[in-house]
């Protein structure tokens, strides 16, 4: 697997940015991976969130397990619990099977007042990349609508993926979504 290269910041190219790779400077990474090999596999890694993310927004909960392998893990963990070494989290679905269940259960089920997601996932990294396997991080800001109230922010945090590489298509082998507050305003109902 190859990682993002060390990177010296003066000797960075601005060009399509206007600001230095800095996170691939902070790495300490040493690799192979070409800048332009790394900045290929962000943009598919960022088309894949964009997907993601859209098909979220539009209500498709029962398509949402599809984006994941069959043998996946899905986690939603506060930053304290993470960063403590704890494993409890909100949400724990391990394989697709648990994840269709929870899809079937929030759209068939479930008893909640109706509302809109908007979810936007920015500041894409990747850490690591071979033929089949990308290792990948990316914040997420998850705005939540009631009908009858005002928009508010329901999470804030960082998403920390493992994909895969399935017949030509992307598809999440091991995702946490670390959150930053201790607290979730009301309830989290759809997927992050």
């Amino acid at each position: 697997m190859t990682t993002a290269p060390d990177t010296d910041l003066s000797d960075t190219d601005h060009s399509d940015t206007g600001h230095a790779d800095t996170d691939h400077a902070r790495t300490g990474h040493a690799g192979t991976a070409s800048r332009a090999e790394l900045r290929e596999t962000r943009w598919e890694v960022e088309e894949f969130h964009y997907e993601y993310a859209a098909g979220l927004e539009r209500g498709e909960i029962e398509q949402w397990p599809d984006f994941f392998t069959d043998d996946a893990l899905y986690r939603v963990i506060a930053r304290d619990n993470e960063e403590s070494g704890l494993p409890l989290g909100l949400i724990y679905c391990e394989g697709k099977g648990m994840l269709r269940d929870r899809a079937y259960a929030l759209v068939h089920t479930e008893t909640y007042a109706p509302r809109y997601l908007q979810l936007r996932v920015s500041n894409t990294r990747v850490l690591a990349a071979d033929e089949t396997t990308i290792k990948a991080e990316a914040s997420y800001l998850l705005i939540e609508t009631l009908v009858d109230e005002p928009s508010r922010v329901q999470q804030v945090g960082k998403y920390h993926d493992v994909f895969q590489r399935e017949n030509g298509c992307l598809l999440i082998k091991d995702r946490k979504c670390v959150y930053d507050t201790v607290l979730i305003d009301t309830c989290l109902v759809f997927p992050v």
